[in-house]
Parts: C-alpha cells; sequence; structure tokens
C-alpha cells in the first residue's frame, strides 16, 4: 500500500509517534545531497538538527521511513515541490529588524560620508544576500531613507533580497510580521515605517516596500546572478553554513559585483584571516566589514 502525501493533518496518535534514529550511512546520503543542491556542509553534530527537521516535515506527509522520504524528494515532479519546501524548513533562520545594530550604524556612516554629487548622479544600490523572510533588506532600505533624509537627497537607492527559499521570499514580499519581530525597533521607527493591523501584526510601509525588491537565487549560482554595480553588500549570518574553501569562492563572487570603494558587510567571525587583493578592512572592533579598493589607472 503507498504511503499517503497529502497536506492533511493525520491522525494524532501517529504524529506522536517517534521516528526511529537516522543511521550514519542516511546521514550522510542527506549531507550530500544538501551540499550538492545548496553548497550547506551539515557537520555530523548537526545530525539531531537534521532528524528533527526531516521528521517534523514527514510527520506532516505521512512518511515515517528516511529512505522512502529521500526517494520522494529527489525523483519526479513532486520532488521538486517537496525539495522547496524541505530546503525553507533547513535553511531559513530566526531573524528580525535591526539585528546588528553595530553593522547597520556602519551602512549609516558609510552612506552620509559618500560625495553628495555621487549620490545625485546614480542610484545607490545595495544587495541583501541570504535575506531570508525580509527582515534585514527592509531595515537597509529604512536605513537609507533616513540617511537621504538628512543629506537632503530624493530618495535614489534601491535594496535587493535574495535567498533561495521560495517560501521565505513570499512572506518577505508580503512584508508582514509579528510583533516579537520588531523588538528592536524604536517606537518612533515603529510608526514611522510599520502600518499596525487590527490583529496585531506590522506591515512595512508602501514607501519601504517599493523600494526593494526580492529575487530567488541559489548562492551555489552567483556567477549567473544579475546583481552587478553593487554600493553595500550585507552578507552575514550566512556563510557559516559552507565549508572554507566554498566561503572563499561565494565572497570573491560577491567581490566582483562590488563597485570601488563599496561596501562589503559579512557576519562576525565567519571569515577569520581571510585577505582579498580588491578589499581592504574596515577598522572596526564590532563588524567585519571591507572596501573596495579603487580602480588603477
Amino acid at each position: 500500500m503507498m504511503a499517503n502525501y497529502n497536506n492533511k493533518a493525520q491522525p494524532t496518535g501517529w504524529a506522536l509517534k517517534p521516528l526511529p534514529e537516522m543511521d550514519n550511512d542516511q546521514f550522510r546520503k542527506w549531507q550530500e545531497l544538501l551540499e550538492s543542491r545548496t553548497g550547506m556542509s551539515l557537520p555530523l553534530g548537526r545530525k539531531v538538527f537534521l532528524q528533527t527537521s526531516l521528521g517534523t516535515r514527514m510527520r506532516e506527509i505521512g512518511c515515517s521511513d528516511y529512505q522512502e522520504y529521500f526517494e520522494k524528494v529527489i525523483s519526479g515532479p513532486g520532488g521538486i515541490i517537496e525539495w522547496t519546501t524541505l530546503v525553507d524548513r533547513l535553511t531559513v533562520q530566526e531573524t528580525r529588524f535591526y539585528r546588528d545594530i553595530d553593522a547597520c550604524n556602519l551602512v549609516t556612516d558609510y552612506v552620509l560620508t559618500r560625495p553628495v554629487d555621487n549620490l545625485k548622479k546614480s542610484t545607490l544600490e545595495v544587495w541583501s544576500v541570504g535575506c531570508s523572510t525580509g527582515e534585514e533588506p527592509y531595515t537597509l532600505a529604512m536605513l537609507l531613507s533616513e540617511s537621504m533624509y538628512m543629506l537632503g537627497l530624493k530618495h535614489y537607492y534601491g535594496v535587493t533580497g535574495t535567498d533561495i527559499s521560495k517560501p521565505a521570499l513570499e512572506k518577505a514580499r508580503a512584508g508582514i510580521y509579528t510583533e516579537r519581530k520588531l523588538v528592536t525597533v524604536e517606537d518612533t521607527q515603529r510608526e514611522k515605517y510599520f502600518n499596525k493591523h487590527d490583529n496585531g501584526q506590522y506591515e512595512v510601509i508602501p514607501a519601504i516596500k517599493d523600494r526593494v525588491c526580492f529575487a530567488r537565487v541559489n548562492i551555489l549560482d552567483l556567477g549567473n546572478a544579475p546583481m552587478h554595480g553593487m554600493n553595500v553588500i550585507f552578507c552575514q549570518n550566512v556563510l557559516i553554513y559552507f565549508r572554507r574553501w566554498r566561503r572563499k569562492e561565494i565572497l570573491s563572487r560577491l567581490v566582483e559585483r562590488l563597485v570601488p570603494g563599496g561596501l562589503l558587510v559579512l557576519g562576525q567571525g565567519e571569515m577569520v584571516d581571510w585577505h582579498h587583493p580588491d578589499l581592504d578592512r574596515v577598522p572596526s572592533d564590532n563588524t567585519l566589514a571591507f572596501i573596495r579598493r579603487p580602480e588603477k589607472n
């Protein structure tokens, strides 16, 4: 009898039954699949995380065998849909607005110290890599809005958020969040940049939404990403999931898309002792950031 893979709720008794322990051979299969398709490196120490994430999804669709679920994910048209759902569970991390205030202040300082004539001539382009459900790119748009206002300039800026998860990007485009996501947003900013719904949720105002676009990009495929000439690239808490050699490869691709004088912001501790011939480290104890050197004549 074939397993029932619909999304209807399963009987409570079945759903509460513990799944069998994942053996090391099964773990290696999933480990190799994740790395080959997403670049995400899952060490043996995260076996419990993988087992829990898979188990949650398997219960939802009524599957009780890891190998059976593995075959479902890698084969047939339905496998593509199921893979997308699973990737969302494995890669979307907890985030919030203004998560790293030091990095936010660095972006503001960077914009405020740019030559005003340059800001008048062209749009300031910012890229949030691994944007998840959108809190980071909207935060960047709010920072740019404030900076442009302080400089007395029109809003010549745009923010692009990219992620591998389609469900996460759908949430990002909606721009609606629970109050828990706004715990680090000051009251004045909350009133200025959000509309509160009757159900207690908050929606990003249209003026900020209009400045942000979202696109699905696999970080392993940055060579084909359409983003070029970026003034700021924000890539925090993304590289930690990849092997060191792949981190260097990803960063080299990002540097190629940064304009001379552009700012690259990374997460603290993500690339210790990393150097690039085209970058200078921003002197800061609280952020890991680099400026791309001007092109040589």
